[in-house]
């Protein structure tokens, strides 16, 4: 542009006519020069603003760009104005406050699942080295129904472990609107229950949900049922206002009411629930509740006169399906 500038100034000094255009040279000459003063004026004050507007982002950028999965605990500078770089580097700070939560959650999961996968391991190898050690005195078909014991908490360990690997993916299947009381039904003809059953089904209580997702739920509140009941579970199916509703009820000794959300934590148990089952997982009640909020619901433990209720409620689909399926 100074360039042109200069250009066009030649051009109108030498076809200048007479008396020139400008009322001399000396005018024309600082009328140029002052565009030209002006001009690199306003690109210097360009670069300088600019500069200074994105320091923030440079700030952000720099930082994040020295922070590792080992050092989440480290936050991007704060700009000292309240402008839209400031709110850019407080969600940054959330989303690596989030990031630090969940590598912290998967460390604690990784570590209480080796714990849980030693014992039974432990307990497999010290009944095979004890074994041995006596060949000639060991009942062999008693040492196998001991280690088969350890072999399937092993399986069913394993498998929790598979079914939270795909929540927390978030891998979802299919989902068809179903026949709650149906489905529920249907799974409770096939488990052989050391308790009784008590069921209480309304019909044509519809939900939006995976079949599997939904039986993995229902059977993992039942096994929590029977392992505390006293001599029977109550499984009831029905709609409540918006919701279709789940509730498996035992005749237990309950859940204290500042431990009804401790039961949810993976690898959570109780003293009760370690006395009754010291096999347990700890993992059904948290996959159950997971289950739950990725079908729209909840999964939660209320008040009863007696016993444990659980309650599972799920959104009732605006479309439904066949009843029968």
């Amino acid at each position: 542009m100074a360039l042109l500038c200069v250009c066009a100034t030649l051009l109108l000094l030498l076809a200048a006519p007479s008396p020139p255009l400008y009322g001399s040279a000396a005018v024309l000459a600082g009328f140029i020069g002052g565009s030209l003063l002006l001009i690199v004026a306003t690109a210097f004050g360009t670069y300088w603003m600019m500069s200074t507007t994105l320091r923030p982002v440079r700030a952000i950028s720099g930082k994040l760009a020295t922070i590792r999965p080992s050092n989440l605990s480290e936050r991007v500078p704060l700009p000292s104005h309240d402008d839209e770089f400031r709110e850019l580097a407080r969600a940054t700070n959330q989303a690596l406050e989030r990031a630090q939560a969940a590598i912290q959650e998967q460390l604690r999961f990784a570590s209480d699942t080796s714990h849980d996968l030693r014992n039974p391991l432990a307990a497999m190898r010290t009944e095979i080295e004890e074994s041995l050690m006596r060949r000639e005195e060991t009942d062999w078909a008693e040492t196998a129904d001991r280690l088969l014991d350890s072999v399937e908490r092993l399986q069913e360990l394993v498998s929790n472990l598979l079914e939270i690997s795909r929540l927390d993916a978030g891998v979802v299947g299919h989902h068809d609107f179903l026949n709650l009381g149906v489905l529920v039904a249907g799974e409770l003809d096939h488990r052989q229950s050391k308790v009784r059953v008590v069921r209480r089904f309304s019909s044509g209580v519809m939900v939006n949900g995976e079949r599997i997702g939904l039986t993995r739920l229902l059977n993992n509140l039942m096994d929590n049922a029977e392992r505390h009941a006293r001599s029977t579970v109550r499984v009831t199916v029905e709609h409540r206002g918006d919701a279709a509703v789940l509730e498996v009820y035992d005749d237990g000794n309950g859940v204290p009411p500042e431990q009804r959300e401790i039961i949810f934590e993976r690898f959570a148990r109780l003293q009760e629930a370690r006395a009754k089952d010291a096999g347990g997982s700890g993992l059904g009640l948290p996959i159950a509740r997971q289950i739950a909020e990725d079908h729209g619901g909840t999964l939660t433990v209320e008040d009863s006169p007696s016993g444990a209720r659980f309650v599972a409620r799920f959104p009732r689909p605006t479309a439904l399906g066949s009843p029968d399926r």
